[in-house]
């Protein structure tokens, strides 16, 4: 494999003359966690205080992070219904400050009898000309009688051959096994092969058959087949594999005004119920709110239901690139006789000069995913993908975002995201909030700022007996911050009590642009995300981010 260079930002060979105001920003962020030059190269002697199994001691201090940022969901020309070639969208990725991308392909019997191959040529090629980037192989599953996902595996000499294994056995397109209706014949049948991939693919890592392999679902709610039993399944599975979904779909430029259509959602979330939906689901979970799935949206929802189970679940956002919002390129015209089918892949796009229709935003213009490491590499942004290191936001509206609760008694660093901290009941633990603003213009030519801050906690009940059920009614927004105003790097501390109960907490915060009451109530969120009218979705205007929670276990709970 070429030697992997470190980010432009992380290393010390490049002048900071040289680096634009972002990434000054997160050299800064870099230097605070004592990560700087071979200290993240070579990776840091820290390592949490809960690592493996064994009996815990009470409290807990997770290790010094920086956060590198990426989209597990980018296409090209070796999915049937993209455009671009693979130096089209790094080169896009450099310019908008990716340190690491996922190609997940669709599946198609010509990706898995043609395409992957010559792909995977590709992807050692890109990761050639790109050395400052990590460019993962991956692949869009059809789940069986649901929804798609992002698999993806650590570079290594299997990872193609992992990938197109998966594709011939368990996808659920080209087996034929799409029916997932409440009732039909094929549905147990569907929904069971869905869990067995999952547990075939934690085989080929407990192996050693490849070093790591993720599984993330993808727009979980953009056509309601994804229902909560077949999600907790999915994670019940291989929880070290299917580690979550993304909390925001790609396709944000949908909606801007004009572009697409009166109809037209951010998200491209404008479908309705099905027979294949699930039931349970009200219409208003069809809709993107402040461009986030109505799983990750609504406080005391779906997401909120199975983290209330004690177990993470992380979220995600992601372009989701196939076609850019204004971008003149078209697909190249096919020569004769030949189809995606007999090649696996798509003629090179042809430059037009005039707008092309497109949904999307080129990978980490406007959605980015935020991955807390201990070093630089493949593998540790897989650890801490697993790990549940992760926040994400949109419209670049944070440079930076540390989060830590620690007991008071404690002199440590604490415990972060997707982290747990063990405490004893009516102990005082505080959580500590480090934000970082943005320290330049986004793509759009604004200047985010952050408005506020908001603490959602929710209590932790074990696992459900209903496993259907979506609500968690124990789970609300308990504190908000007005930050508006505020400039660099700052931290809010903020007093928590743990009483008898487990519980989690979790961040979320916008540009304060559009908010209103929540969708379960104004008593559970008094002022969340909430749809745009149709049509009328310009997403820069509308900008929020997302933490993963933080998990704190009361002793005898």
């Amino acid at each position: 494999m070429t030697k992997q260079q470190l980010p432009s930002w992380a290393d010390p060979s490049v002048h900071p003359a040289d680096l634009d105001a972002q990434s000054v920003s997160r050299r800064g962020l870099l230097r605070r966690a004592g990560l700087f030059g071979a200290a993240f190269a070579l990776g840091s002697a820290a390592t949490p205080a809960f690592a493996s199994s064994g009996k815990r001691a009470f409290g807990g201090d997770d290790p010094r992070l920086a956060y590198l940022v990426g989209d597990h969901h980018v296409h090209s020309v070796y999915s049937h219904d993209a455009k671009y070639t693979f130096s089209q969208q790094a080169q896009a990725a450099a310019r908008y400050g990716l340190d690491w991308m996922v190609f997940n392909e669709h599946s198609n019997f010509g990706h898995a009898y043609y395409g992957a191959k010559m792909e995977h040529a590709e992807i050692v090629k890109a990761r050639a000309e790109n050395p400052r980037q990590l460019i993962f192989q991956g692949l869009e599953w059809y789940i069986p009688a649901a929804e798609h996902c992002t698999v993806f595996a650590a570079p290594g000499p299997h990872e193609t051959d992992l990938l197109t294994q998966f594709e011939l056995a368990y996808d659920g397109k080209l087996l034929n096994y799409t029916e997932g209706s409440a009732g039909a014949a094929d549905t147990a049948r569907n929904e069971a092969h869905a869990v067995k991939a999952i547990k075939w693919l934690a085989e080929q890592r407990r192996s050693g058959y490849v070093d790591d392999v993720l599984v993330l679902a993808n727009h979980p709610l953009r056509l309601g087949i994804d229902s909560p039993h077949e999600m907790r399944g999915w994670r019940d599975a291989a929880p070290e594999i299917m580690i979550g979904m993304e909390g925001a779909p790609g396709a944000q430029g949908a909606a801007l005004p004009g572009w697409r259509g009166a109809t037209s959602i951010r998200g491209e979330y404008e479908n309705k119920p099905s027979a294949q939906s699930w039931s349970g689901y009200p219409t208003d979970a069809y809709l993107t709110y402040g461009g986030f799935d109505w799983a990750t949206a609504t406080v005391g929802g779906l997401w909120d239901s199975m983290l209330a189970e004690g177990s993470l679940f992380s979220i995600t956002t992601n372009s989701d690139n196939h076609r850019t919002v204004f971008d003149t390129w078209k697909n190249g015209d096919w020569p004769a006789g030949q189809n995606f089918d007999n090649t696996g892949r798509l003629p090179d796009p042809v430059n037009t000069d005039t707008p092309q229709p497109g949904s999307d935003f080129w990978p980490g213009e406007f959605s980015r995913t935020h991955v807390g490491v201990t070093r630089y590499g493949y593998r540790a942004v897989m650890a801490g993908l697993r790990a549940g290191r992760v926040w994400v936001d949109h419209g670049h509206l944070l440079d930076g975002l540390d989060v830590r609760v620690k007991r008071d008694c404690d002199a440590g660093r604490g415990v972060t995201l997707g982290g747990r901290l063990r405490v004893r009941k009516g102990e005082k633990i505080t959580l500590y909030v480090t934000v970082t603003s943005a320290s330049r213009a986004n793509p759009q030519g604004i200047l985010p700022e952050l408005a506020h801050v908001d603490v959602i906690r929710g209590a932790v009940r074990g696992p459900v007996s209903d496993r259907d059920g979506w609500k968690a009614p124990d789970t609300r927004v308990v504190q908000t911050k007005d930050v508006s105003g505020r400039k660099g790097t700052y931290t809010l501390r903020i007093p928590l009590t743990a009483g008898d109960e487990s519980f989690y907490v979790r961040l979320r915060g916008s540009d304060g642009k559009r908010h209103g009451t929540g969708y379960l109530g104004a008593s559970v969120d008094p002022h969340g995300p909430i749809p745009h009218e149709p049509g009328n979705g310009d997403p820069w205007a509308d900008t929020w981010f997302y933490s993963n929670p933080v998990f704190v276990d009361v002793a005898g709970a």
